[in-house]
């Protein structure tokens, strides 16, 4: 039975052997693999890893001192490695995985050696479909900013922090659960958050249902005197399967946790948060969009469930910088204003484009999606199309494949609504930034926004993209 957390129990990594050989990565440049190989790189491990591509996360742990490489090359792994860890993403025709698989050293899931370090500790699970990275590295702030503390494994860059993970000698981890390979089901969540159930991972799945029987089975992991906190308007609500059950909403009075008197200001939002024993009045969110509201809402409510005091809250909340790419402001002038996110599902594009519209409901809104896997591509299309037509311009790269090999007839083209024809292209990613500095620079008559979104490599191109601007 799991208890209350106790800070004279300190958090032991349970692997042992620092000095007997680095712990190397296969895909080491991924947003959770990444986490990881940076906690235990500050628990004094050697750390190395491949990646096919070098990116600002693969750098910033070179620059830490991990040693990385980007070459497809056996003979770059270290002989001497103790551990082997990697995502159910590596393709089993690697020549590095395939040479790991034969040295005969022990070789675990991301997800085993996450469930490994979190097992004996007091663990804060993050689930859903969307708006898990938000609310965890909300909660993880709330915590480490009160002085309450915590470890931190986190699916984004906390702009706080400039990192996605940190350590404490709290014994509390605070654990973004991805449902991706059904990977959430090895945790040991004592306090478990839901934000959203929607359908993705199909090709995982197979059927929304079966998705969502993995998220029922998640919530049977809680421990004997745990706790859930769901988002209140959650389909299978009442299935969900918890000792202690809290429900958060943005507005829904029923909900357990939900916000009052909202205003906007600033480009952010203040309120006061409905609790079940009262109200915490005047708090501020300087990050924009209803859905990060909503989402700091279920952030508070796993910090009041923990007691940390409602001073305490209002000022975690009122200092949160918010996560890289996620509703992130990258450029603002009086004509202009460009604004990032990870948004990679019909959802999370709607709740993008809604939040948009409501902070800066003037605007000329035009999207530069670059869609992620063909499968959600396919499985998704409608759902796809019809958020796309809600941008005055929609402007779509080719897909991104990440993990998968190309499906005939799948192409981002097949996006295009019924609704919005005139208003939709697709454009090579090279073409972007001469498209990006063309629209920056015609008419400004109407206010423009420029959103761009994507969990592929669009980012890639935004150095390029701001030294043109810069140099117009």
């Amino acid at each position: 039975m799991r208890t209350t957390p106790n800070r004279d129990q300190p958090f032991v990594f349970p692997l042992v052997g620092k000095q007997a050989g680095p712990i190397y990565f296969i895909g080491i440049g991924g947003i959770g693999m990444s986490a990881l190989a940076r906690y235990l790189h500050g628990a004094g491990y050697q750390i190395a890893g491949y990646d096919k591509n070098e990116s600002d996360l693969t750098r910033s742990l070179q620059q830490a001192g991990m040693m990385v490489h980007y070459t497809d090359d056996p003979a770059q792994v270290p002989t001497n490695m103790q551990l082997v860890v990697y995502t159910p993403a590596v393709p089993g025709d690697l020549a590095i995985f395939q040479h790991c698989q034969a040295s005969g050293v022990p070789m675990r899931k991301r997800s085993e050696l996450l469930q490994s370090l979190t097992e004996g500790s007091y663990n804060i699970c993050v689930a859903g479909t969307h708006g898990k990275t938000t609310t965890s590295t909300l909660i993880a702030h709330l915590l480490r900013h009160s002085g309450y503390g915590c470890q931190a494994f986190l699916g984004g860059i906390s702009v706080n922090y400039a990192t996605n993970t940190w350590s404490s000698e709290r014994n509390v981890s605070v654990i973004e659960a991805d449902e991706y390979d059904r990977s959430f089901l090895r945790l040991h969540p004592d306090l478990a958050l839901i934000t959203a159930m929607d359908a993705d991972h199909l090709d995982i799945y197979g059927t929304l249902e079966a998705m969502e029987e993995a998220y029922i089975d998640f919530t049977r992991l809680i421990s004997e005197q745990g706790t859930l906190i769901y988002k209140q308007d959650l389909k299978r609500a009442t299935e969900l399967k918890a000792p202690n059950r809290l429900s958060y909403s943005l507005n829904d009075p029923q909900a357990d946790f939900h916000v009052q008197s909202l205003v906007r200001f600033e480009g952010g939002y203040r309120f006061d948060l409905h609790t079940p024993v009262g109200s915490i009045s005047n708090c501020q969110l300087q990050v924009g969009g209803l859905h990060n509201v909503e989402n700091a809402v279920g952030a508070a409510a796993v910090a009041h469930a923990l007691g940390i005091t409602p001073e305490s809250i209002r000022e975690g909340l009122a200092t949160f910088q918010g996560v890289k790419r996620r509703f992130e402001c990258l450029y603002s002038d009086a004509h202009h204003i460009w604004i990032d996110d990870y948004a990679h599902h019909p959802d999370e594009l709607h709740a993008l484009i809604q939040g948009v519209r409501d902070l800066y409901p003037d605007h000329r809104l035009s999207l530069v999606f670059q869609p992620h896997l063909y499968t959600r591509t396919r499985d998704l299309a409608s759902a796809f199309g019809e958020v796309l037509s809600l941008a005055d311009e929609s402007v779509l790269l080719p897909i991104y494949p990440a993990r998968e090999l190309p499906i005939e007839g799948v192409a981002s083209e097949m996006l295009r609504s019924a609704k919005h024809p005139d208003g939709f292209s697709v454009i090579q990613k090279d073409a972007l930034v001469d498209w990006v500095a063309g629209h920056w620079h015609q008419s400004l008559a109407t206010p423009q926004i420029l959103v761009t979104a994507g969990a592929g490599d669009i980012d890639q191109l935004y150095p390029s993209i701001c030294k043109r601007l810069l140099r117009a």
